[in-house]
Parts: C-alpha cells; sequence; structure tokens
C-alpha cells in the first residue's frame, strides 16, 4: 500500500472525545459501564434465546444474529477508546486504522441489512402467518444470515481500499476518537471526489436500500394490523414492531447524517457525538429495547431465573 501510493504517514494520532483530563476520567467510567452493559446485554439475549426452545423462531434467529454483530461492532471502536481516554498520547498505526474502518464498516453494513430482514420477517409473520413457516424457513433464514455478513464486509472491500489508496502526506491528527471515513478523508492531500462519489454511492446502496425494504414492509404491515378485530392481537403486534423501529430510528437518523451529508459539510465536533450514538450508546441499547419492550423475552428470562432457583435450592 505504502508502496503504491507513497504514503509519509505511518500512523494517525486521535484527538479524542475531550483534551480536559478531569472530564476524560468521567468519561472513561461512563463508557466502560456501558461497553459493559453492552456485552452482558447481548450475551444474555443470545444465551436466552438459545436456551428457549419457544424463542426458536426467524424473529429471534435474527435477534441473535443482531447480538452477535454489536458485540464485535462495539469491540471494534470501544476498547481502543478506554485506553485512549487513559493515554496521553492517542496513536493508531497506519494499517491498525485501515483495519479497524474496514471491520466496522463491515459490521455496521451487516448491522442495516439485518434491520432490513428482520422487517422482511415482520412482514411475513404478521401479513402471511399461515405461510410465514414456508417463506422463513430454517435454511431460507440462514442464507439471508450469511448474505448480509458477506454483503457486508464485501461493500466495506470497496469503502476501505478507496479510502487507503489515497496519499496520506501532511497531518496525521484526526479529529475524532477512531478511524471513520469523514475525518481521514479530510487528512488525504489527494484529490478525494471521486471517493467521495463511491463512498457515498456505496453507503446510499445500503442504506437507502434497506431502509425502502423496512419503509415498505411496515407499511404493509400497518394496513394488517387495521384490520385485526382483535385488540390484543393489534397490541401484540404493535408491539413486536415498536421494539425494531426505536432501533431503526436511532441507527438509520445518525448514519444518515454522518455518511450521506456532504464531506463539505462535515463538523469534527459533530461528528464525536453523532458518533458516540451509533458506535456505543445503540448496541447497548439493541438488547435493551427488545427484551424490555418484548413479552416473549421477558417470560423466557422470567422463567430462566425460576428455573435456576429451583436448581440451586435442590
Amino acid at each position: 500500500m505504502s508502496g503504491k501510493n507513497h504514503t509519509i504517514v505511518t500512523d494517525f494520532i486521535f484527538l479524542g472525545l475531550t483534551d480536559l483530563p478531569e472530564l476524560q476520567v468521567i468519561i472513561f467510567v461512563v463508557f466502560l459501564m456501558m461497553y459493559t452493559l453492552t456485552m452482558v446485554g447481548n450475551a444474555g439475549l443470545i444465551t436466552l434465546i438459545k436456551i428457549d426452545s419457544k424463542l426458536h423462531t426467524p424473529m429471534y434467529f435474527f435477534l441473535t444474529n443482531l447480538s452477535f454483530n454489536d458485540i464485535f461492532y462495539s469491540s471494534t471502536i470501544t476498547p481502543k477508546m478506554l485506553v485512549d481516554l487513559l493515554s496521553e498520547r492517542k496513536v493508531i498505526s497506519f494499517t491498525g486504522c485501515f483495519l479497524q474502518m474496514y471491520v466496522f464498516i463491515a459490521l455496521a453494513t451487516t448491522e442495516c441489512i439485518l434491520f432490513g430482514l428482520m422487517a422482511y420477517d415482520c412482514y411475513v409473520a404478521i401479513c402471511n402467518p399461515l405461510l410465514s413457516s414456508v417463506i422463513m424457513s430454517r435454511t431460507v433464514c440462514l442464507k439471508m444470515a450469511m448474505g448480509a455478513f458477506t454483503a457486508g464486509f464485501l461493500n466495506s472491500v470497496i469503502h476501505t481500499s478507496y479510502i487507503s489508496s489515497l496519499s496520506y502526506c501532511g497531518s496525521n491528527v484526526i479529529h475524532h476518537f477512531f478511524c471513520d471515513s469523514p475525518p481521514i478523508l479530510k487528512l488525504s492531500c489527494s484529490d478525494t471526489e471521486m471517493n467521495e462519489t463511491i463512498i457515498f454511492i456505496c453507503a446510499g446502496i445500503n442504506m437507502l436500500g434497506t431502509f425502502l425494504i423496512i419503509l415498505s414492509s411496515y407499511v404493509y404491515i400497518f394496513f394488517a394490523i387495521q384490520r385485526l378485530h382483535s385488540v390484543e392481537g393489534k397490541c401484540k403486534a404493535f408491539s413486536t414492531c415498536a421494539s425494531h423501529l426505536t432501533t431503526i430510528a436511532l441507527c438509520y437518523g445518525t448514519g444518515f447524517i454522518t455518511y450521506l451529508s456532504p464531506n463539505s459539510n462535515y463538523s469534527p465536533t459533530q461528528g464525536k457525538v453523532i458518533s458516540v450514538f451509533y458506535k456505543v450508546v445503540i448496541p447497548m441499547l439493541n438488547p435493551l429495547i427488545y427484551s424490555l419492550r418484548n413479552e416473549e423475552v421477558k417470560r423466557a428470562l422470567k422463567n430462566s431465573v425460576t428455573k435456576k432457583r429451583i436448581w440451586i435450592l435442590t
């Protein structure tokens, strides 16, 4: 890579979230707690779904994949950020920077696709309940999940390779706490117009494509729910979809601002704040939202705790 684009920069330095030492300690404690909750929450949800046979459905299969994705998604950024909060010099190697970028873009893309698959599954379950077991069979779900991860890593290859092929021969100070594409492009001494266009197209296809699938699925779901005569049935259907829509609003809202706005309008401060939401907060909230707003998950958790108490007493 370095021989190809004559790279002079061998490492990058993060400015981080703040340069105030007393504030860095507070942020470290808060983010460490959030990261711990992310790991425990997502791992706990995966375990709960695995041990409860009543949760072996397509919806919870995709939720397991989402939790698995969030564990690694958060781990790509947060541990390094926590170390940097307690370090004077926040350094990352050139190779390490683009490796970090590659992994988190791959997992972020996968997350968007998984949201689309979950919306489609919700549409099938509500609008075609009699055919749902055929349309969303275990084999089909496995292929969909594998396709989501494959597409995510292929998209990241295109995204990252174009950015890493640029020349970096000036400042190596990144106005961020991790290697994201907008602040990295600001450091390049090459013409980045084509790269910005390619990134915009890739992000647009992924985010807008999956968003349209989600939107169309929920339009059909909304009209299907309106046709239900049972008030209890309507409440259950809305409850199932509400948690999904909450995480989608948070994820796509921040993603659109970051990756589908012109690079000339990029604000380092705004980028840091938004990144905290989609890199730290959302992976932590996903298991909480899906468990606290889902009666089946709460029932499974209650049964699991009851069985554990009985086993301890005996």
